[in-house]
């Protein structure tokens, strides 16, 4: 699992479209694309103005969305993790 307090930015090399109420990215080292709901997608929003830890994401969907803190940090862990190993983020 990973850390709450670790900053992630994201990427160079992706970009990044609205289309149909989903985000879509494209990793233009390897030309795959990515696709990412409502949540997801201000999450990398986020990540495209800043450096930002777990933690403060949470708190930024938590103030945005209904849902327990616990679900959502849970949930944001797993994102930011996942989006990492695709490396579509990298660690600030």
């Amino acid at each position: 699992m990973m850390q709450v307090d670790q900053i992630f930015v994201a990427s160079d090399d992706v970009v990044s479209r609205e289309v149909a109420g989903e985000v879509v990215l494209l990793d233009l080292a390897s030309g795959e694309y990515f696709g990412l709901n409502a949540v997801g997608g201000r999450v990398w929003s986020r990540l495209t103005e800043a450096a930002c830890s777990i933690r403060e994401l949470s708190l930024m969907i938590e103030s945005e969305f209904a849902a327990p803190y616990e679900q959502i940090e849970q949930d944001i862990s797993a994102l930011v993790s996942d989006l990492a190993e695709k490396g579509l983020i990298r660690r600030a």
